[in-house]
């Protein structure tokens, strides 16, 4: 038998940055993200004999342990190892086992790949181990030790999209995570899906080093910073409230509002290719976008006027940039046994 453990990346709309310390606990973080059928996945096959065997399908990699080894940290996979070293510390774990994991983005693509990962490896555990947690636990315990146990910076938001999936408003300040589920009419989402156009525009980012120089800023009371992490905060709010009531357009003009604010956060987060590219999508019909993430590179997305997301998607495609087809998905976490002959 081997345990199959899931989860979705995510789109993160609005707020972005926000959930990240020391801001979210200062003055409550809020964002607004969809989940997407582009997922993480884990595959954890008990073994009876003494080995731990961890195998990366993307980065060809495969790593081979002792049982009772500490996992050290060196920069090969440390998220995978982080979560073995945590489980089998925390509840005594001897056996021997593979973990084989698959992501459908790679690392610093703005859709929250890294997170996921650590969640969906979480989420295995928990099902082998019959661990009694909760979708905020899982989360949780991700955020802990990513953010945490290897010191990588980055917010909240990743691990409670991956666990819970959907649209979400997720609030966040220093007691709490609340994860406030959108009930959106199935016409609102199709028409979103079909309006909303995924690229990938090139260039993974950093995102460690760009949200490390925004943290940095927040410690030294720039007050650029703070002021655009404020307006996108009040931008989350206003997008939550856009889709509730229908309000499309609203909604991708919020996006492009987000855009620039996010844009002053910190340096890095845009670049020249990417404010070319954006204007090129504008100019052809978007009412707004921004980059999914910490900026640098990555995914983009466009929320185009009702009749020109074709005139939209051929202007990106112009420009020599990868058009994703995509759908939300409701489902988060999700693990499952699988029988083998």
């Amino acid at each position: 038998m081997l345990i199959r453990s899931r989860v979705p990346l995510r789109i993160s709309f609005g707020g972005g940055g926000t959930d990240v310390s020391p801001y979210c606990e200062e003055y409550g973080g809020v964002v607004m993200n969809a989940t997407i059928d582009r997922y993480a996945t884990v595959s954890l096959f008990p073994f009876s004999d003494k080995t731990i065997e961890i195998e990366s399908i993307d980065y060809d990699a495969a790593l081979k342990y002792d049982v009772d080894q500490f996992l050290a940290y060196d920069g090969h996979l440390d998220l995978i190892k982080g979560v073995v070293n945590y489980m089998r510390k925390t509840y005594d774990v001897h056996h021997g086992f593979k973990l084989r994991i698959h992501n459908d983005a790679p690392p610093g693509s703005g859709l929250g790949s890294s997170s996921a990962v650590c969640v969906a490896v979480v989420g295995a555990f928990r099902h082998w181990l019959n661990l009694p947690m909760t979708p905020y636990e899982v989360a949780e315990l991700a955020y802990y030790i990513e953010r945490k146990e290897l010191g990588i910076k980055g917010g909240k938001q990743d691990q409670y999209a991956a666990a819970f999936g959907g649209f979400n408003f997720i609030e966040f300040n220093s007691t709490k995570t609340i994860v406030n589920p959108l009930r959106l009419r199935n016409d609102v989402v199709c028409e979103l899906n079909h309006r909303l156009v995924l690229a990938y525009v090139g260039g993974s980012h950093d995102s460690s080093k760009i949200l490390g120089s925004q943290i940095k800023n927040m410690a030294s009371g720039n007050e650029e910073t703070l002021t655009s992490l404020h307006k996108a905060k009040e931008h989350a709010i206003a997008m939550k409230a856009a889709l509730l009531t229908d309000n499309l357009d609203d909604f991708g003009l919020l996006l492009g509002e987000a855009w620039e604010s996010k844009k002053h956060f910190t340096a890095g987060i845009t670049t020249p290719k990417i404010d070319v590219i954006y204007e090129k999508a504008k100019s052809a019909g978007a009412l707004g976008g921004k980059i999914s993430g910490a900026g640098g590179g990555g995914f983009m997305f466009f929320f185009t006027k009702p009749d020109k997301r074709y005139a939209v998607t051929k202007a990106l495609q112009e420009e020599g940039i990868q058009i994703v087809n995509y759908s939300f998905t409701e489902i988060g976490l999700h693990t499952w046994e699988v029988r083998c002959p």
